[in-house]
This record gives C-alpha cells, sequence and structure tokens, in this order.
C-alpha cells in the first residue's frame, strides 16, 4: 500500500493518493472500466502522481505551423497534465522549460501519450513525468495543440478533464469523473483485503488458506 501524502484539499484526489494503481487497476476492472493507460511508464521507477486532468490534444502542424504549448501559464496547481501527442515518438511535446515552470507552480505532474525530451532536469528536480518514450527530436513545426481541455485518448484510455490520473512504477490509469466514488471504495476494499491477507500470513496461515478465507481470487472479478 502506497501512503503517499498529498496537500491538495480534493478527498478523492486524497484518497487516490493512497491507493497503489494494482488496487486501483483491479477496481477498474471489476467495474468493467478500461482505464488503465497501457505502455505509459514513469520515466524514474520512482516517480509518483495523483491529480486532476488538465488536457490537451495535438495534431500534425500546418503551414504555418501552430504552437506547441503556451498553455501552461493555466494549469492550477495540483493538476496532471495529460497531452495526447498520438503516440508519436518522432515529435516531443514536452522539455526542459515546461518542467521548469510545472516545477514552480506546483504541478503535480505529466502524462503523454508520445515522446518527452530533456530527461535530466525531470529526474533532477523530481518531476513525475509518464510517457511512451523519450527523444531529443522537437515537435516544433511536426505537431500542434489541436484541442485545449477536450477529450484525449492516453493508452487507449479515455481521459476528459478533470477526471483523476493516479501514478506510480507500475504505471498510470485514469479514474472517469462520473465513476470514482465506485472505484475509490471498490480499490479501498481491495487494499484491505490485500493487507488482511498479510496479516493472516503473519499469524501462520497458509497463502492459500488466507486467500480463500477472504475470498481473494475475486476481488478483481466483474460484478452484477
Amino acid at each position: 500500500m502506497n501512503t503517499t501524502a498529498t496537500a491538495d484539499p480534493d478527498p478523492n484526489v486524497a484518497r487516490a493518493a493512497r491507493l497503489d494503481t494494482t488496487s486501483l487497476s483491479d477496481a477498474l476492472d471489476r467495474l468493467s472500466i478500461a482505464g488503465q493507460c497501457l505502455d505509459i511508464k514513469p520515466l524514474e521507477w520512482t516517480f509518483q502522481l495523483t491529480g486532476r486532468a488538465y488536457t490537451i490534444l495535438y495534431g500534425p502542424s500546418a503551414t504555418p505551423s501552430g504552437t506547441v504549448g503556451d498553455y501552461i501559464d493555466e494549469v492550477l496547481p495540483g493538476s496532471v497534465i495529460v497531452l495526447d501527442n498520438g503516440g508519436r515518438a518522432n515529435a516531443t511535446v514536452w522539455g526542459d522549460i515546461l518542467t521548469w515552470v510545472a516545477t514552480r507552480r506546483g504541478i503535480a505532474g505529466t502524462v503523454i501519450d508520445g515522446a518527452c525530451r530533456d530527461t535530466r532536469l525531470a529526474r533532477e528536480l523530481g518531476y513525475a513525468i509518464f510517457s511512451r518514450n523519450y527523444s531529443m527530436r522537437t515537435g516544433k513545426d511536426r505537431v500542434q495543440v489541436e484541442g485545449v481541455n477536450c477529450v484525449v485518448n492516453i493508452g487507449d484510455a479515455r481521459v476528459a478533464p478533470g477526471d483523476i490520473l493516479r501514478g506510480d512504477a507500475d504505471g498510470v490509469l485514469v479514474i472517469p469523473r462520473a465513476h470514482e466514488e465506485a472505484v475509490l471504495t471498490a480499490a479501498e476494499e481491495i487494499d484491505a483485503t490485500e493487507q488482511k491477507i498479510r496479516k493472516l500470513l503473519d499469524e501462520g496461515k497458509s497463502l492459500a488458506e488466507a486467500r480463500r478465507e477472504l475470498g481473494y481470487h475475486s476481488l478483481q472479478t466483474r460484478r452484477k
């Protein structure tokens, strides 16, 4: 169980921050919600983030080219910046200046369906970036912003503005605002059950006995 604290006054963001992505993922499966952002990984395994989404959609550059992003000044502290660059590996949409500004503004982190660059500064500052990959190749004159605070696609998961993003060493997922109470409640139940299993193991029970007693194998099973 992760016990990372959060200063965000939003109670559901605080609840999500206390849970690992594994428990939340099992809760999403139980509720038949496709919220796992597949193949989006942390730049460093120690990086974690929790916050509500501020979304940006990118598309191929026009002639003349539009901007790749002057939105950062509008993002509220504690938000997670979510960038849908269509999985592009050949055009980065996040670099050192954005990392520097986001860190100063108290942004919770950045999630990219695509590539970032200037990774050394993010590691030095401990700024949480989750992406498909990284590269030195700029997105300027290659991609441009097509939409701000619109629905985007991140690793085959739908992310809407205001949805909760949670990321840790195992990846990142989205908790849709419309279902966050149900997802968080289910994830808390799953996490509590796993803690009870550990307690039973400490008391001398076998893993099979503990799992059977607490219904472990049906924790993530879809409910009617």
